[in-house]
């Protein structure tokens, strides 16, 4: 059995495991665990997967997981929730750096709540048009540790988000890895409203950290907030992005957001196995 926690950060679950001693060593194909794990309702269901392992560059290394078992640079909840985790386990104090394949990356645990300090953005772009299915739409799009495009919306709540996310997220633009779709509405200098589509898990997710932090700094690039932004989320809950303002981009980007253990325990092999055994 593979003891297991599962963690929340703003709406996002996830399933985290400690891999330091090779916990998964019987699995097979990691891709394909993690496909079964995360199944809703039968089996743990989530988001995505996080292992926790060894690292002589930070208090530990991540690799994470989307529930399609596509392993991706950079989640900022699922970061959030690996540093809560960490400090549980006693793997990181409260002030922690680990690992990724997006760089080291710094948080600061302060009970439910945690506070990441994403990489630098890059491959900033504003204000261009796509094609979708016929209809020019004005997007901009930023790499924020994986890539984001970002249309602002009149009506967020009444927004085909699967449809036009979806659609987004296959466009021949971004190609061939794709992108993660959000539509936002600005409701002041310090606060947006926003739906996200999530590339790996194709849909929508009650929140997407990245996506808030991406959708604040293309929000401020076109002079419309302020840091620190306050971004509402499907899930209801409120992440704050922080951030400087930069002649070329941005730098000293956090994530701030709380977290809730859900829940600790034990997979049984059969909620993983497909031979039948």
């Amino acid at each position: 059995m593979i003891e297991f926690y599962k963690i929340q950060g703003s709406g996002n679950d996830f399933i985290l495991i400690d891999n330091r001693e090779n916990a998964l060593k019987d699995v097979g194909r990691v891709d394909e665990f993690v496909k079964h794990v995360c199944r809703q309702h039968v089996s743990v269901g989530a988001d995505g997967l996080i292992l926790i392992e060894s690292s002589h560059r930070a208090h530990f290394r991540w690799r994470f997981f989307n529930a399609d078992g596509s392993e991706v640079e950079m989640c900022g909840n699922g970061g959030r929730c690996a540093a809560r985790f960490a400090l549980i386990r006693g793997i990181a104090p409260e002030r922690m750096s680990f690992e990724t394949r997006a760089g080291i990356i710094d948080a600061e645990v302060s009970g439910q709540s945690v506070k990441l300090r994403l990489p630098d953005p890059k491959d900033l772009r504003r204000a261009y048009t796509i094609d979708l299915d016929g209809v020019p739409t004005l997007v901009s799009s930023i790499n924020t540790g994986v890539p984001h495009v970002v249309a602002f919306v009149d009506d967020v709540d009444g927004h085909d988000v699967f449809t036009m996310g979806r659609t987004i997220r296959y466009h021949g633009e971004y190609r061939p890895a794709g992108t993660n779709a959000n539509f936002a509405r600005v409701l002041g200098r310090h606060r947006i409203r926003l739906r996200t589509y999530e590339r790996g898990v194709e849909d929508e997710t009650l929140a997407c950290g990245t996506g808030a932090v991406a959708t604040a700094l293309l929000a401020s690039w076109t002079g419309l907030v302020d840091s620190p932004v306050d971004v509402l989320v499907k899930s209801g809950e409120t992440l704050k992005i922080h951030f400087t303002k930069t002649e070329k981009g941005f730098e000293k980007v956090y994530l701030e957001g709380g977290t809730t253990v859900v829940y600790q325990g034990f997979l049984w092999d059969e909620a993983y196995r497909t031979d039948g055994r």
